[in-house]
């Protein structure tokens, strides 16, 4: 055999080897990087409790969060928190209850231009428990108290237990997951 067909032989084989080899090890180095974490529902829910007696104030705050300055009620409210922190929350008729203690001018009426959502988690720092609430940028409210909160929070890891609070800007709450 001619030398330069031997050696053009050569080269082809050691040229085919080593293609076959990198389309064999590459998908073992895409492989070796972890797969993205799966995103999962962490909340769904469909109604909310509003604040009421005892949690008006500053006297019994849940999770930290201290409850609204008079009494609310809320119609309906749904939404869902995502383990990537995405968070849509819908809120209608969130407004001040009809109570005594609302005055009569203010019964019925949302008051707050714009809600804010918290997301209350509890979590874990240095091996011990601890309260994590994040807060959503402003979202507009009508009079009549509708809203829709949409945003991406930054969840601490982990993430257990959560609970959503509708909350004005002063971040009093005025409706929370519940009922």
């Amino acid at each position: 055999m001619d030398v330069r067909l031997h050696h053009h032989l050569w080269s082809v084989a050691v040229g085919t080897v080593v293609a076959a080899l990198a389309i064999v090890v590459a998908p073992g180095r895409a492989s070796a990087q972890a797969p993205p974490a799966p995103v999962n529902t962490l909340l769904d829910f469909h109604e909310m409790a509003p604040v009421t007696s005892p949690f008006i104030g500053t006297a019994n705050p849940i999770r930290g969060v201290a409850g609204g300055a008079l009494p609310w009620a809320i119609t309906h409210a749904d939404g869902t928190l995502r383990s990537d922190g995405a968070l849509e929350v819908n809120v209608f008729g969130l407004v001040l209850a009809n109570d005594p203690a609302v005055p009569p001018n203010q019964q019925n009426t949302n008051p707050s231009p714009a809600f804010v959502a918290i997301v209350s988690c509890q979590s874990v720092e240095g091996g011990a428990p601890k309260e994590v609430n994040v807060t959503t940028p402003q979202a507009p409210a009508s009079p009549t108290g509708d809203a829709r909160i949409q945003a991406t929070v930054q969840l601490p890891t982990p993430c257990l237990a959560p609970v959503i609070f509708v909350a004005g800007t002063n971040g009093a709450w005025f409706a929370m997951t519940g009922r």
